[in-house]
């Protein structure tokens, strides 16, 4: 762990770089878990930065677009269904923010991550439970995963219209549990999420009682 015991500054400061890395998409169904590492110029501080979740969708579009025009550098990463039903969803989630962090053009000095876990990185990494509420660049990495996967799942909706992904994103909303029920998995659902594979068993054996005599 680095700079324990010590005020922890945010962003590009004296020559150090500080990454904020968080996530978005590890309860939905649907679609991948995608992480978003941002390193802030602390020369070009960016107002109303916070918690995705305590944002409006149309706030969030805007306090990205300024993120990607002002941070010093950012990144997104991500890990699609295959990897999330292969080494499990956390797992997945901390692959993506790896991914995020070396997608960077220089490896920061210190990455602060949301939350408990920390990924394997070569360099410094912290976890900072509610770290998206006490540091502006993790604030701002939850901004940009989250529009990122929010668009990502917009797009999956014009290819798979009858889940209604452009409204719940993919989350277990009753509309998209119904349409697991009716229409069964697309591609880019979870198979190791307990309501896809439910909805797969449900289908096999409906399946099976139609062909027995």
């Amino acid at each position: 762990m680095a700079h324990s015991g010590q005020t922890i500054s945010d962003g590009m400061v004296e020559h150090e770089l500080i990454a904020g890395v968080d996530e978005a998409g590890r309860g939905p169904l649907a679609g991948p878990v995608v992480a978003a590492a941002v390193v802030l110029d602390s020369r070009v501080p960016i107002a109303g930065l916070r918690d995705s979740k305590q944002l409006s969708a149309a706030r969030r579009e805007r306090l990205a677009a300024l993120i990607r025009e002002h941070a010093y550098a950012w990144s997104v990463g991500r890990a699609d269904p295959g990897d999330i039903d292969r080494i499990n969803i956390l797992q997945a989630t901390l692959l993506a923010m790896a991914r995020a962090v070396a997608g960077l053009p220089t490896c920061p000095h210190l990455v602060l991550v949301d939350g408990l876990h920390c990924p394997r990185l070569p360099c410094s990494v912290e976890a900072v439970v509610g770290g998206d509420r006490r540091f502006a660049s993790i604030s701002a990495a939850s901004i940009l995963a989250k529009v990122t996967r929010d668009a990502e799942m917009v797009q999956l909706d014009c290819h798979y219209p009858q889940y209604g992904f452009r409204r719940h994103k993919g989350y277990p909303t009753r509309e998209h549990r119904e349409a697991l029920r009716q229409h069964g998995p697309c591609p880019s659902h979870r198979r190791s999420f307990a309501p896809v594979r439910s909805a797969i068993e449900a289908i096999a054996a409906e399946q099976s009682q139609r062909r027995s005599p």
